[in-house]
């Protein structure tokens, strides 16, 4: 029983240093909430970099501001990465750490000055508050109320703000894979779940094209001498979906599919667009094997198949190593009178290429939010205290090994 007397005393310090520190977190929000940053809203994106950056060299990290190529015909924001050194170091039981957020939106222009930060009792509304501002601000609160206590037992601390989650971190992702090296924990700070749960694991995906190549001919005059390529496809879609089901966690969907242009021509080209995601990696493999298979084996004799990967993330899954991440998490979570469990989700986040770097990962270490993505978006400003002292307490811990 001597640990948790040992424990108490800093995680009631760090819970009542959040609990002052919540004006200040709001204000922060606000500020952000207030600045449209979609993931093509490039100028917005490095406003709210400019903000995260200012904050974090008042905390004496070092940021690297990293600029990006374009992305999808368009300027991609600038990346940051912070570091700062504690006090422990690795060959004395100090930890790195990661910490990770993004700073875009899914939301146009517009959209900050449509629909306001406000708040709606213990709810505050606004694009972007609970994906990923709220908790973007979170990672930089605890960080603040862990200077303030004082804490420097760990290696170092390293804070990524990505400006291009929303669309997939086309132009991010070798940013991100570089910011992991090193590290032995990860925690990525999207918000919590509506219920309350972080997030153990996440699917990973992969884009192909299949582009099918048949033979023209009339279709009235000499149909015969043709190959129809959006028979075909059709028997792609068919052959495809039903693959789902076959491994679990996987599935595939094809999306679009196009084909022809006149109606007195027998088809002589289609293309389909198809979508894997999979809880494992072995499974992406396996029904990636599976849709190259199907499309060595058309259904219309003269046609032929090509498959192109146009984009992929590894999924996040869930280790033993990150169900012990967890289970520090949920023992901390008791102490300041939290209890939750953790889900794994279909989406897809930066936490997936920092996991596929093979750093034990745990997300959704915000506040409290839900409706993601929509006009009704919220937050939840009373999880706010104790989900901070939360994510504060446990990079205290992780960062030290002495006592683990």
């Amino acid at each position: 029983m001597s640990a948790p007397s040992r424990q108490q005393p800093l995680d009631e310090a760090l819970l009542s240093l959040s609990h002052a520190h919540q004006a200040r977190y709001l204000e922060d929000l606000a500020e952000l909430v207030a600045i449209d940053s979609g993931s093509y809203s490039a100028d917005g994106v490095d406003r709210v970099a400019d903000l995260v950056r200012a904050h974090l060299e008042r905390l004496d990290f070092s940021v690297e501001r990293v600029p990006l190529p374009p992305a999808h015909g368009h300027r991609t924001a600038d990346a940051l990465i912070g570091r700062k050194e504690g006090c422990l170091a690795v060959a004395d039981g100090g930890r790195r750490l990661l910490l990770a957020a993004h700073m875009d939106t899914v939301f146009d222009d517009g959209a900050a000055a449509e629909r306001p930060f406000s708040r709606t009792g213990p709810l505050a509304h606004g694009p972007g508050v609970s994906d990923d501002k709220g908790g973007l601000v979170a990672g930089l609160a605890a960080l603040e109320i862990l200077a303030t206590a004082g804490i420097e037992d760990y290696a170092e601390i390293v804070f990524l703000a990505t400006p291009d989650e929303e669309i997939g971190s086309p132009a991010s992702r070798p940013v991100t894979r570089r910011a992991a090296e090193g590290a032995h924990y990860a925690l990525a700070l999207e918000c919590a779940r509506e219920n309350g749960d972080l997030v153990i694991a996440r699917k990973g995906v992969a884009d192909f094209r299949l582009t099918v190549t048949g033979r023209a001919a009339h279709a009235g005059i000499e149909p015969e001498r043709g190959a129809n390529a959006a028979l075909a496809a059709a028997h792609l879609v068919i052959a495809i979906q039903a693959l789902n089901g076959t491994w679990d966690g996987v599935t595939l969907n094809v999306g679009v599919v196009r084909a022809g242009s006149r109606f007195n021509i027998v088809c002589p080209e289609a293309e389909l667009l198809v979508e894997i995601r999979s809880a494992t990696d072995s499974g992406m493999r396996a029904a990636t094997a599976a849709l190259e298979q199907a499309a060595a084996q058309p259904g219309v004799p003269g046609t032929r198949v090509t498959v192109e990967e146009l984009a992929s993330c590894p999924p996040m899954e869930d280790t033993a190593a990150s169900r012990r991440m967890l289970d520090r998490a949920q023992a901390i979570g008791v102490r300041l009178g939290l209890t939750f469990g953790a889900t794994a989700t279909g989406g897809v986040g930066d936490a997936n290429t920092i996991a596929g770097t093979g750093v034990p990962t745990l997300d959704g270490l915000g506040p409290v939010g839900g409706a993601d993505h929509t006009p009704e978006e919220w937050l939840d400003v009373s999880s706010v205290p104790a989900r901070v002292a939360l994510l504060a307490r446990l990079i205290a811990d992780l960062g030290d090994s002495r006592g683990t």
